[in-house]
């Protein structure tokens, strides 16, 4: 309550990335009470997914849970929730953990992996936006060297040492590099049967 003992509005940010984090920032000494929903507890710091996915970082070094970041701001909450639709004209949010009202509402769920249409790269990819991508992304890659080192087929080693990145931003142009410096500084210590001239990374 305020001093004329009326209820703070109320700010429902849906989506803990960094859009959300940093409008609930900036509203720590507004006269307001923020809510935050997130399907996830955490904030990822999405500029080191292909660290992730190439083994030089784990997957808990860039999740942050998100009520230790927001740990000292008083007019902050947040609740583990998935949002499964807005009613504009009553203001509430319906999620998986009930109806939930809203003075003021923000939508910041982020993006996802757009493939503009194309099937073929939908179907055979493997996209890159979230923690748990950038670890199946890993997991891929150690598969396949692991099955490279043992087949005798030349054909089958040749695709699997084969890496091909799809999109020319920053995500695009960090991943590919990393794949080549695992080439460069990894590949042989590593997997000693296999060498650096037999990956290949296409960009």
């Amino acid at each position: 309550m305020d001093k004329q003992n009326k209820p703070r509005p109320r700010v429902v940010i849906i989506g803990g990335g960094f859009g959300g984090v940093q409008l609930a920032k900036k509203l720590k000494n507004a006269p307001v009470n923020v809510l935050m929903l997130d399907k996830h507890n955490y904030h990822t710091f999405q500029p080191l997914l292909y660290q992730v996915a190439t083994g030089a970082l784990e997957g808990d070094s860039i999740g942050f849970p998100i009520r230790r970041i927001f740990g000292r701001q008083k007019n902050f909450t947040f609740h583990l929730a998935e949002v499964q639709k807005i009613n504009t004209e009553t203001k509430v949010v319906t999620a998986n953990i009930g109806d939930i009202y809203y003075d003021y509402l923000v939508i910041a769920t982020g993006s996802n992996t757009n493939y503009f249409g194309n099937k073929e790269l939908e179907h055979y990819t493997l996209p890159m936006k979230n923690i748990a991508e950038a670890l199946n992304i890993r997991s891929m890659l150690l598969q396949n060297l692991e099955k490279a080192l043992v087949t005798t087929d030349e054909a089958e080693r040749n695709a699997l040492l084969t890496f091909v990145v799809v999109g020319g931003g920053p995500t695009g142009v960090e991943l590919s590099g990393a794949i080549a410096e695992l080439r460069k500084y990894i590949l042989c210590k590593d997997y000693p049967g296999l060498c650096e001239a037999d990956m290949k990374v296409f960009w």
